[in-house]
């Protein structure tokens, strides 16, 4: 009978495990998979048996895997008896996938670590859903700016205007040595330029009260930077055999905000290698000079280029689009643009038709800064 009930609860586990919606996995303390069920093939890319001849690190986002180890020390060390965190691994074609992973340990008798049980949950739509949701949020805040900009100059320069018509008035009144005051035209017209004085006084105290924001800006290592995101499009370079080379100087630090430059040289990256010719190998050259107060970042690539006496006009705008490529969508470079010159930079390009493109960017100089 107990041998009986032994193969029932062992069929039951084997069925849970091989038909779970989720991906269940069996790890050993050295980080080798012991046993996979189907949704983790289906996740990852890989055959089952390639699976086993990986360490999980192979596949692990490097900036990931260290609160990985930590919390598998802790469990190990028995500081923790379980764990969750979001993570990400390298799908088999190159792309990363985010997952949720929650890690329990099983022990011996002797309270000997055996194997660890992990279940992973694919979050890349949820992931996706949010980055576009930051990104709407964003380009509001962008919106934002700019009308605070456009208050500003509107509530200076009609003040002006207000200000030039009320010293007519008195020019009219003097002329008129006062006639005009019993005018009913005259008052409405004294009054309206009243109102609208205040209505302006009141426009510049709602644009004054708002805090300013992103008015600081941190020294940052520009090759570190690139070479975090060279290393994120690293797998995709490799599926697109595209040859991606830093030139940039070590020593060259730049003024920006960390997110921003993230974003900056991401954008030129992906561009590069989705905008390549199947005419010849890729290649992407990343170079940098001083100019003045300005670091220069020049991203060179040998791709299919920009018709630029077309379509210069529509470069930076949202929406513009110059390539028939399924992913245009004519915002990445809108939104560069706009963050390369919210932290006081300024961007060029050179672009010759099946020959390729240069992009110069111009960050504040961070060598000069205490």
């Amino acid at each position: 009978m107990p041998k009986n009930l032994d193969r029932l609860k062992d069929k039951v586990f084997q069925n849970i495990f091989d038909n779970a919606n989720g991906g269940i996995s069996i790890v050993s303390p050295e980080g080798v998979w012991i046993k996979v069920n189907q949704s983790i093939v289906d996740l990852l890319g890989y055959e089952e048996e390639e699976l086993y001849q990986l360490n999980f690190r192979d596949i692990t986002h490097r900036d990931d895997l260290e609160l990985d180890l930590a919390h598998m020390k802790q469990l190990i060390d028995g500081e923790i008896e379980n764990y969750q965190i979001e993570k990400r691994y390298f799908h088999k074609k190159g792309y990363v996938v985010w997952a949720l992973l929650s890690v329990s340990l099983v022990r011996d008798e002797a309270n000997e670590p055996i194997y660890f049980i992990a279940q992973i949950t694919d979050i890349s739509t949820q992931k996706s859903a949010t980055w576009h949701l930051e990104f709407l949020i964003n380009v509001i805040k962008g919106q934002n700016e700019k009308l605070k900009d456009f208050a500003h100059i509107a509530t200076h320069d009609i003040r002006t205007h207000v200000g030039n018509l009320f010293s007519i008035t008195e020019f009219l009144e003097e002329e008129f040595e006062g006639r005009l005051k019993s005018s009913e035209n005259y008052k409405m017209l004294k009054g309206s330029l009243t109102n609208l004085d205040e209505t302006i006084n009141h426009l510049n105290l709602m644009r004054l009260d708002k805090p300013k924001k992103f008015n600081i800006l941190n020294k940052l290592s520009l090759h570190k930077y690139i070479e975090n995101s060279i290393y994120n499009v690293s797998a995709i370079a490799k599926r697109e055999k595209c040859k991606i080379i830093n030139k940039v100087d070590r020593g060259f630090s730049i003024m920006g905000i960390e997110a921003y430059i993230d974003s900056i040289i991401l954008n030129f990256l992906t561009n590069s290698i989705k905008y390549k010719s199947n005419q010849r190998l890729a290649t992407i050259e990343l170079s940098s000079s001083l100019i003045d107060e300005f670091v220069v970042l020049k991203i060179k690539d040998n791709g299919l280029g920009i018709d630029l006496k077309s379509n210069f006009n529509k470069l930076f705008t949202l929406n513009g689009t110059f390539h028939e490529h399924p992913d245009s969508r004519g915002v990445g470079l809108y939104i560069t643009k706009n963050h390369i010159e919210s932290i006081g930079g300024k961007i060029e390009v050179e672009s010759t038709v099946n020959e390729g493109t240069c992009f110069s960017v111009y960050f504040l100089s961070g060598l000069n800064t205490a």
